[in-house]
């Protein structure tokens, strides 16, 4: 069980402060909070109300949402 949250913003920061890439990064983070904001957690930050994911699912949301 892992959340790939924090991973994938680990890359738009990567993204951002070592690549110069400002929009990739921006990217990345927007896609983050669109999966975020359409009710997807992993078990770890699961609560109710809110659909529970596998680590594959919540990193496919985010994909999806770039």
């Amino acid at each position: 069980i892992a959340n790939p949250i924090a991973q994938i913003l680990s890359a738009g920061m990567m993204l951002r402060y070592s690549a110069g890439r400002e929009d990739a990064a921006s990217a990345i983070e927007t896609a983050a909070q669109r999966g975020i904001r359409a009710g997807s957690r992993t078990k770890d930050i699961h609560t109710e109300g809110t659909q529970l994911v596998s680590t594959a699912e919540m990193g496919k949301a985010i994909g999806d949402a770039l």
